[in-house]
């Protein structure tokens, strides 16, 4: 019996058994080449080597489907009994197997299964991330890539392992290989010894061809070419260019990628263009793999912030992660240091996601604004030490981000909750956190919610209080208003160090960098100017409030 880890249910007899050999592309062909991420078995009574002839949706207006076909049933809820019936029409027309949308959550009724059982016809489902129309073009091009013969070196290569068939192209055409989606972002290269030029070197540090590169080939009718020609398309050397030969990747109709190879320490071999050609072929079901995979990676992060933003489904979660759905989990809001850029986002998540690994932790990345939210799950049963978990977690990461991104890295530890269904609770005590740790005068790189609970009550008290500017009548206003009749902010700046200090002089005047008695010259101006009564504690409260709303206004303080 083949199990699906995670899936629905089991399939009854081994993949491509059933039917003897097959004169053709079989369910078990289709479903190897496209990968995981599209569909996935529910049951199959005679194995998955049923040949394919084709792909169809269901219409219900004719007789039945032509035989040996994948019938899309779009539309009919497998929950429903007019499941049934599809599967029963399909099987007497000899379609080779039903696909059913992922309807409602939970298992089918025992009545599809046993329909299937009865009828003998293969059914799988397809999942949430991948629509219809994308099914239908990744069903033909697998339809035509599971015939498709391939060199050896190539047919090596494990399916979706885009660096391992970089490598091995260059080695079979003899230069220097990138692997590019249609949109001239770099998917893998290979390693090579030879010195490359400029162009190859920017465009694998950026991970995607220069923009001013893409337009210039744009604007010359490259693309066009490249993509409705279907041939091998050579470029002589140019200046400090190399001579280069690219190629379409394409199947069933749908344009996948295209391979590049850069002449590396000499000319392309004479074969070159030959070689390319016949790997592009063969390279379709390595892209076609790692496209499923791809989109189910970007499925698990939809559905992880729509779960932490509070709008979406624990056992959606569960589902596509293997967190269980009973068990100790938390939330990490992350802000990398000031060189993590937007483009360094997918760097700063690649990172997280290698360090919670190393970790032995079960997590998902999800990029946000400014920084990442870390979803971990399957933490340890007893609370304390599930606690101690994400503690320690915070640290080791906090340590390797700021290696990375700056010092001025801060990550606040989300509430450990009970199940995933809570984790927007630990979300929200995350971010907090993490705003408390950003406040002016923190100096804690990583801390929850309630090391922190002071900063965040101050922060929650702020935020109720309308506007940034202080009304014109009190002291902190004239001495906004001095100031900036004096070209500085020096008599503002003096006030708020010397009150985050608690009037204590000496250790006012080191963080200012000044002389004790300049510091005091400072002050009596000040009570001279605002007429601050520093004696009394409502006036110094209402002051840090109003100078800490200032800071947040923008202006400086």
């Amino acid at each position: 019996m083949t199990h699906r880890s995670g899936g629905r249910m089991a399939l009854n007899e081994t993949a491509g058994q059933g039917d003897g050999t097959a004169a053709g592309p079989t369910l078990e062909s289709l479903l190897s080449v496209m990968g995981a991420g599209a569909l996935e078995p529910y049951v199959a009574p005679r194995g998955l080597g049923v040949v394919v002839e084709g792909v169809t949706v269901l219409d219900p207006l004719e007789a039945g489907p032509p035989r040996g076909q994948v019938v899309l049933a779009v539309g009919v809820d497998p929950h429903a009994a007019a499941a049934v019936d599809v599967v029963r029409e399909a099987a007497g027309s000899g379609a080779a197997a039903v696909v059913f949308g992922p309807g409602r959550p939970g298992r089918p009724p025992e009545a599809l299964r046993a329909a299937v059982e009865d009828a003998g016809t293969a059914v799988l489902f397809r999942t949430a991330w991948c629509g219809w129309t994308e099914l239908v073009g990744a069903l033909r091009a697998g339809l035509v890539l599971s015939g498709v013969p391939a060199d050896p070196a190539v047919a090596a290569v494990l399916p979706g392992d885009l660096n391992g068939l970089a490598d091995a192209v260059a080695v079979l055409v003899g230069g220097a290989v990138t692997i590019e989606d249609v949109e001239s972002r770099v998917l893998a290269y290979s390693s090579t010894k030879e010195d490359v030029d400029e162009l190859r070197r920017l465009t694998i540090l950026g991970r995607r061809v220069p923009e001013w590169r893409v337009a210039a080939m744009r604007e010359a009718g490259f693309f066009q070419a490249l993509w409705g020609s279907g041939d091998v398309i050579h470029r002589p050397a140019h200046g400090e260019n190399p001579e280069r030969l690219v190629v379409a990747v394409r199947a069933g109709g749908e344009i996948l990628g295209s391979i590049w190879v850069a002449a590396a320490g000499g000319d392309l071999p004479p074969h070159a263009s030959d070689t390319l050609r016949s790997a592009a072929r063969a390279a379709a079901a390595h892209l076609l793999h790692h496209r499923s995979h791809r989109t189910h990676a970007r499925l698990v992060e939809d559905t992880a912030r729509a779960l932490l933003d509070g709008r979406g489904s624990a056992e959606v979660l569960t589902e596509r992660t293997g967190i269980p759905a009973h068990g100790h989990c938390g939330v990490l809001a992350v802000r990398p240091g000031a060189s993590c850029k937007g483009e360094e986002t997918g760097r700063l998540c690649a990172l997280l996601s290698v360090c919670c690994g190393a970790n032995g932790l079960t997590s998902v990345v999800v990029p946000v604004d400014q920084g990442a939210l870390v979803l971990v799950g399957a933490l340890h049963q007893d609370m304390r030490r599930a606690v101690e978990q994400v503690a320690r977690l915070g640290r080791s990461l906090v340590r390797q981000v700021a290696d990375v991104f700056g010092p001025e890295t801060r990550i606040g530890l989300g509430t450990v909750v009970d199940t995933p269904a809570t984790l927007p609770e630990s979300r929200r005590s995350a971010d907090l956190a993490l705003r408390a740790l950003l406040s002016a005068g923190e100096h804690r790189t990583v801390a929850s919610a309630d090391e922190v609970a002071e900063s965040i009550a101050l922060n929650q008290m702020l935020d109720t209080l309308t506007g940034a500017d202080p009304t014109p009548e009190t002291p902190v206003a004239r001495l906004v208003a001095f100031d900036a009749g004096n070209g500085g902010g020096t008599l503002v700046r003096t006030l708020r160090v010397y009150l985050d200090h608690f009037g204590h002089v000496p250790d006012t005047a080191r963080a200012l960098g000044v002389h004790a008695n300049s510091l005091r010259h400072r002050i009596s101006r000040i009570t001279e100017v605002s007429g601050l009564d520093l004696r009394s504690p409502d006036a110094r409260l209402l002051a840090q409030l109003q100078l800490r709303l200032l800071e947040r206004g923008g202006r400086e303080v």
